[in-house]
């Protein structure tokens, strides 16, 4: 194990430790609300010094997206000559009420002032408008925000340590058993799907129930290495490729860090509910070459969202399949994952939706996942791979398209309808 490994591995318990003691915080998910927050302003601190050395070197100069009073070096780790954490910084309830009611109003501005959505300054602002501290001990801030400054962010191994050892604290919080397979999605079958989905740069990658942004983490990771990427490539992987939607507050929030943490400086995610957007309302301008998702499974949506759909039904996952059927650009294609029930199930919404898929996709592939896939989800599941068919005039003699597929054997075929 490398120093850095162990570093932030020894650096969450100990800050785990704090908060369990903090009457603000009673579960996995409050320490890693909590623990986010203060990781993101240590890593905007980094992430403001790196830009400043790079301004330095071309001679060039550099704003600070921070008021100098918000910095970190400023109000969380004020350093003596000898770079100790200065015995004079705030702690108790000063610390909290800086906090409380200067900082996070501060930084909640920034959605507002930013130029466009497609900015860091913009998702600063949309984090701080969806969390609010929960520490309610001033002492116990103290002591978190000082174990996570001795973290550094500044090479590109520390980063990318720190990435996955984020994951690991959000499959954790999986698996405390509230809403875990909401959250993660094993690292392994998601890089099943994406290495069979195929990407390449260019692609527009969708995934409408975003959660934690594995998909999409992996998808950029996947990318990076897939060729010498030029200066532009870097810049479409940046801002053009990766597009998601979370309807729930927390993982909405650990998405935007999760990207951020891999290296997407302005993660374009959206918080919202995807399935309250009428299905008629989606134009050839919205649609995606490529969707990877693991869509909520066993919930219920009200009527007036169904309402959306063509095929009613108070499943989520379903509506989500029909969403992710018609945001699909002809010739993209799609890798989902669903409960296995859905290939045999009799009821109307579940034939007429099976018949949807076929009539205006190629599904290529069906892979069985075993039992236990998602801990403590207790179903079995299934990854459909599916391509978009391409429709073509009538004066052609017929009117759609199945494009041939190469890139994966067939895994499992089954008699649909």
């Amino acid at each position: 194990m490398s120093g850095a490994i162990f570093l932030f591995e020894q650096t969450f318990k100990n800050i785990d430790d704090i908060l369990h003691k903090d009457a603000g915080c009673s579960s996995e998910l409050d320490y890693v609300e909590q623990t986010s927050w203060i990781l993101f302003l240590k890593y905007l601190d980094d992430f403001e010094k790196d830009k400043q050395s790079a301004a330095a070197l071309t001679g060039k100069p550099y704003k600070n997206i921070l008021k100098p009073e918000y910095r970190w070096e400023t109000w969380a780790a004020p350093k003596t000559k000898a770079g100790k954490i200065d015995h004079n910084a705030k702690s108790g309830d000063d610390l909290k009420d800086f906090v409380d009611q200067k900082l996070f109003p501060y930084l909640k501005k920034f959605k507002t002032d930013a130029e466009n959505a497609n900015t860091i300054e913009y998702k600063i602002g949309e984090i701080f408008s969806e969390l609010k501290n929960r520490i309610q001990s001033g002492y116990n801030l103290r002591e978190v925000i000082n174990r996570i400054d001795e973290l550094r962010f500044r090479s590109h191994a520390e980063k990318h340590e720190m990435s996955h050892l984020y994951e690991d604290k959000i499959k954790n919080m999986g698996n405390a058993g509230r809403n875990g397979g909401e959250y993660y999605t094993p690292r392994a079958l998601i890089k099943t799907i994406v290495k069979v989905v195929a990407l390449t740069i260019g692609n527009k990658i969708y995934d409408g129930a975003v959660g934690s942004a594995g998909f999409l983490v992996e998808a950029f990771e996947y990318l990076k290495t897939s060729k010498n990427l030029t200066t532009k490539d870097l810049e479409i992987l940046q801002k053009k490729t990766f597009y998601g939607k979370e309807k729930k507050s927390l993982a909405y929030i650990i998405g935007i860090m999760n990207m951020i943490l891999h290296g997407i400086e302005a993660p374009n995610i959206i918080h919202t509910n995807t399935l309250t957007e009428n299905l008629a309302d989606i134009q050839d301008k919205d649609r995606v070459d490529i969707i990877l998702a693991n869509p909520p499974f066993g919930g219920k949506e009200r009527t007036e969202v169904q309402n959306n759909f063509d095929i009613k039904t108070g499943e989520t996952a379903f509506l989500f399949l029909q969403h992710f059927i018609k945001m699909l650009k002809a010739g993209g294609r799609a890798g989902v994952v669903i409960k296995n029930t859905f290939l045999s199930n009799t009821d109307n919404a579940s034939v007429s939706l099976r018949r949807k898929l076929l009539e205006d996709c190629n599904l290529y592939a069906v892979l069985d996942l075993p039992g236990g896939t998602f801990t403590g989800a207790g179903v079995k599941t299934v990854v459909l791979f599916f391509l978009k068919k391409v429709r073509l005039p009538a004066k052609y003699g017929f009117t759609s398209l199945t494009l041939p597929v190469t890139l994966v054997k067939r895994i499992r075929l089954m008699k649909m309808i």
